[in-house]
């Protein structure tokens, strides 16, 4: 059988992760494969920190999707990878990778996942998670300092200049592409369960073909 590809996008902070979390919570299943897309951010090794770190990361050019591309290729058609890791206290991609087997579930995440035609065609589900503006910011700003060692002024100079206008140039816009819409700013739950729904569903068939 087949896998089947689920690409949950939104902008940074917006709660992504914690919706993954609850989907795989609620189909009770260790058949799942989560890529994160913030793992095939470009190898930069070739320019030092101080300029990795004015990168523009929230920039479609940031992301290396022909090979992402290559690897759910791969998983999708039963074959294992080797997924790239990022380091964001050093901006750039770590030398360690880690081996990914197929799984009958493939879970992309990331503020840009769905950009990319090539990677959008091979979704069974597309899902977009939207939370307001400032409470993305205060959750972002909190995580930044907190786990990747960054500071307020830091934070805030990224925010204003990169995240927020990429948010609107290419974030949000891909909303028009989503089967499913998930405001974070409430309970989710009947969302959640819809997407269950209609995976197990979709294996359901696969399986009877």
């Amino acid at each position: 059988m087949q896998p089947i590809l689920i690409i949950v996008a939104g902008g940074s902070a917006s709660g992504k992760s914690t919706v993954v979390n609850e989907i795989i919570n609620k189909l009770k299943s260790n058949d799942v494969t989560i890529i994160r897309h913030d793992d095939y951010y470009r190898d930069l090794s070739n320019i030092p920190l101080e300029q990795r770190k004015k990168v523009n990361y929230d920039h479609p050019d940031s992301l290396d999707n022909d090979l992402l591309y290559n690897h759910l290729t791969s998983l999708l058609n039963n074959q294992p990878i080797l997924k790239p890791t990022y380091d964001f206290i050093e901006h750039n991609r770590a030398k360690t990778t880690e081996r990914i087997s197929p799984k009958k579930i493939i879970i992309l995440e990331g503020i840009l996942s769905l950009i990319d035609r090539r990677i959008r065609d091979l979704a069974s589900i597309k899902i977009f998670v939207e939370l307001d503006d400032d409470l993305r910011f205060i959750r972002r700003l909190q995580r930044d300092i907190n786990e990747r060692g960054r500071t307020v002024e830091n934070v805030i100079q990224q925010y204003l200049s990169t995240v927020k206008p990429m948010f609107h140039a290419y974030v949000k816009p891909q909303k028009k592409y989503c089967d499913i819409i998930i405001p974070n700013d409430k309970s989710h739950e009947v969302a959640v369960d819809v997407i269950v729904c209609k995976i197990k569903d979709i294996l359901h068939n696969d399986i009877k073909v």
